[in-house]
């Protein structure tokens, strides 16, 4: 696997990962894990970080081409 197909891959998995977050805050499902409720700002803050790395991955996918 080269460079530009890890990006791609990194990119595509971190961004599928916030749209599940983004849809989480928009229906305002509620996430349970045991006896613990996760609050909406988890599901935030997870948005924000995904986000960023998805748009990193994918402009290192980018530069590795040469556009």
């Amino acid at each position: 696997m080269n460079k530009r197909t890890y990006f791609f891959i990194s990119g595509l998995v971190f961004a599928i990962v916030a749209l599940v977050h983004l849809l989480r805050i928009i229906n305002q499902f509620e996430v349970v894990i045991g006896t613990w409720s996760a609050p909406m700002v988890v599901s935030w803050i997870g948005f924000i970080a995904t986000g960023i790395l998805s748009y990193c991955g994918f402009t290192l996918m980018c530069k590795e081409k040469g556009v």
